[in-house]
């Protein structure tokens, strides 16, 4: 049988450089550097949304995303992923930040809302017990332990959800959305 809903994982090969300078960035910004929050659920907004500019290392990490997706779009391994796209065909990336703190979880959802070819994650701080990130394709449910300088892409139609931050410190990671560039 055949999972039809692919979750592809790669590393950035400079994770530890990038995660330090992400995790202390993150830790200096304050409410004004966020353009705007989302998805207020139990207490917490579970997304945060500012400028590229506004986080040091945010553009090398979307870089890397867009040329993962790129490669991944215009190969043969795009069954499963939707229609594959020419190697040159320019995409766009939206990402926001996702701070969980002990004892939070983030509920079940999708990101399909526009024209998303896919969906993708990238973990800066994940401590053990900090949460699994759950897939959700009944019958099945695939679960990914996150590490450091993990990225994953998957459909935007993949339900998805994040089990409760059971650590005693803060998971971080990057959530993005790449389509299509039509400009």
């Amino acid at each position: 049988m055949r999972i039809s809903q692919p979750i592809v994982a790669c590393h950035h090969p400079q994770a530890e450089v990038l995660n330090r300078m992400l995790a202390q960035g993150f830790s200096s910004l304050g409410d004004d550097d966020f353009e705007r929050r989302s998805h207020f659920i139990d207490g917490r907004f579970e997304n945060l949304y500012l400028d590229a500019d506004r986080l040091p290392g945010v553009a090398e990490i979307l870089a890397f995303a867009r040329g993962q997706a790129q490669a991944l779009l215009s190969s043969g391994r795009a069954t499963g992923l939707g229609v594959p796209i020419d190697a040159d065909q320019p995409l766009r990336i939206g990402f926001w930040i996702n701070a969980m703190q002990p004892g939070q979880s983030t509920s079940r959802h999708a990101h399909e809302e526009c024209d998303e070819l896919l969906s993708g994650v990238y973990y800066i701080r994940s401590p053990a017990a900090a949460g699994d990130i759950l897939f959700h394709e009944p019958p099945f449910e695939t679960r990914v332990r996150p590490e450091p300088g993990l990225m994953l892409l998957f459909p935007p139609s993949l339900e998805h959800s994040v089990e409760t931050n059971r650590s005693d410190q803060q998971r971080l990671s990057i959530a993005f959305n790449i389509g299509p560039d039509l400009r």
